[in-house]
């Protein structure tokens, strides 16, 4: 016999009508209406009892065992909430989870006439029925990550989940509980693959997709100092593309004047730059085909200094809002004049040297968030980084992912 594994839905209720955990409360006579409290784990005023229900669940559901398992706010957090994002008899209501008094979310119960009786109360267990197994490979889906077991991984230190071969089911390990394949964006070891392409006076003079271990550095022909940080990225000669011979030397100034080169590079969630020429350079984010001339830059790339041009979290939150029908898709493509300033009086086309870079794992995403279609197709996305596998996919699966994406980088 397995161990038995309460539901989560019973299990909830019941701690809504004891009232033992702190702003875990119904909202309305009717008990349709509840809230969670929300706090991210690095405010100043977190407390434990602000992650009473998370741990609570951990507990129930035998993920986290007091005094054996090192304690794990996020996991507990993210499961807790992927357990309830599986249940369509809810829907999250409310999000306040940013409210700087009262971080909190409120949860409600689909179908008006539902009451705690009418919840599956049957307990969950190991070797159960085929509709256990598939709930368990769901979650053994939410958790999956695409990185080997450490070999020191103690095997009884994390819930056992069924293999996907129902006809044969086997129990199986699950990776750390504290990793989901799209953080993967973020581990320092990883590269991100970049797309740049050079534009001269609106000709298209080169293209290239590369990894850069360190970031990219765009240099001319004269490659500059080989031992400053970033893989060079040499822009040709005009000479190659252009036939007027005022243009061509112009852009010849220009490239010159790179010296060490313009600087790419990923730290974290963050892209960074830096110019280590004379070269002035001004950068903004457009679209992948046009760069945004009617609102100018965003800034100039600072000589010398490290400046942040991308963060991954607010793409990733607009992402999850374009999904959700917000008709808005979010930009990710970088654009660099250079040698001039930007060309918010005249077309881009004009100026003598354009630089577009496009991190192609941000492409993927976007890539993936329009094709999603019905939540129950899957849909597979390569995320264009060092050592990423192809991933298949439901819009619901996405979803959660991109959330715990951005929990992971509130953490």
């Amino acid at each position: 016999m397995g161990t038995p594994k309460p539901r989560i839905l019973p299990w909830l209720v019941a701690m809504l009508d004891g009232g033992q955990l702190e702003g875990v409360a119904w909202l309305d006579e009717r008990r349709t209406r509840f809230r969670i409290p929300w706090k991210h784990g690095l405010r100043q005023d977190a407390q434990v009892k602000d992650f009473g229900i998370f741990q609570a669940w951990a507990e129930a559901s035998g993920a986290y065992i007091p005094g054996r398992d090192k304690p794990d706010l996020p996991t507990w957090k993210r499961n807790f909430r992927s357990a309830l994002n599986r249940k369509e008899v809810l829907r999250l209501a409310e999000d306040q989870s940013k409210d700087p008094h009262d971080p909190h979310k409120v949860y409600e119960f689909v179908d008006p006439a539902r009451d705690s009786s009418q919840l599956d109360t049957s307990p969950e267990t190991e070797e159960g029925s085929t509709s256990d197994a598939q709930e368990d490979i769901l979650e053994l889906l939410s958790d999956m990550a695409l990185v080997p077991l450490p070999d020191d991984m103690a095997q009884g230190q994390y819930p056992q989940l069924l293999s996907p071969n129902l006809d044969n089911p086997i129990l199986c390990p699950n990776p750390t509980p504290s990793e989901n394949p799209l953080k993967l964006l973020l581990v320092p070891e990883e590269q991100w693959e970049f797309e740049v392409t050079a534009f001269y006076r609106g000709h298209q003079a080169f293209q290239q997709t590369i990894f850069c271990p360190g970031g990219l550095r765009l240099v001319s022909s004269e490659a500059g100092d080989r031992k400053l940080p970033g893989q060079p990225i040499t822009l040709p000669d005009p000479g190659m593309c252009l036939t007027d011979q005022v243009v061509t030397e112009y852009v010849r100034r220009v490239l010159d004047s790179l010296g060490g080169g313009l600087a790419l590079w990923q730290a974290g969630q963050r892209l960074c730059v830096r110019r280590w020429g004379h070269c002035h350079a001004f950068w903004a984010i457009g679209e992948e085909l046009l760069p945004d001339c009617e609102h100018g830059h965003k800034g100039e790339v600072p000589k010398d200094v490290d400046s942040d041009v991308f963060d991954l979290r607010p793409f990733v939150t607009d992402l999850i809002a374009f999904m959700e029908g917000s008709g808005h898709s979010p930009r990710y493509t970088l654009w660099f004049c250079l040698g001039e300033l930007w060309p918010q009086s005249q077309p881009w086309v004009k100026k003598l040297v354009m630089v577009k870079v496009v991190p192609t794992c941000l492409k993927a995403l976007l890539n993936m968030a329009r094709s999603g279609g019905a939540s129950s197709l899957e849909n597979t996305v390569d995320l264009h980084i060092s050592n990423s596998q192809p991933l298949s996919l439901t819009s619901e699966q996405y979803k959660a992912y991109l959330q715990d994406l951005v929990e992971d980088m509130d953490f």
